[in-house]
């Protein structure tokens, strides 16, 4: 900066705010409910879809049932 530039004032600082109240970690039982029918949900999606792939990470679990076509294109 340069000797000949104007000082800045000092800005007093606003006061500091006290921490809001954290919320209550207390949950109904109507609440839990919801929270237990939306994870089973969740669960009942989750294994619809896993049936449905036949591959795990160890390769092939069953071989799949699959066609040859014929000569006839059937």
């Amino acid at each position: 900066m340069s000797f000949l530039a104007p000082k800045m004032p000092s800005m007093p600082l606003p006061p500091v705010q006290p921490l809001p109240a954290a919320p209550s970690t207390e949950v109904s039982a109507e609440e839990k409910e919801r929270i237990a029918s939306e994870q089973a949900a969740i669960e009942r999606k989750r294994k619809g879809r896993k049936s449905t792939i036949l591959t795990s990470p160890l390769g092939i679990e069953e071989e799949a049932e699959t066609q040859k076509k014929t000569l006839l294109g059937s």
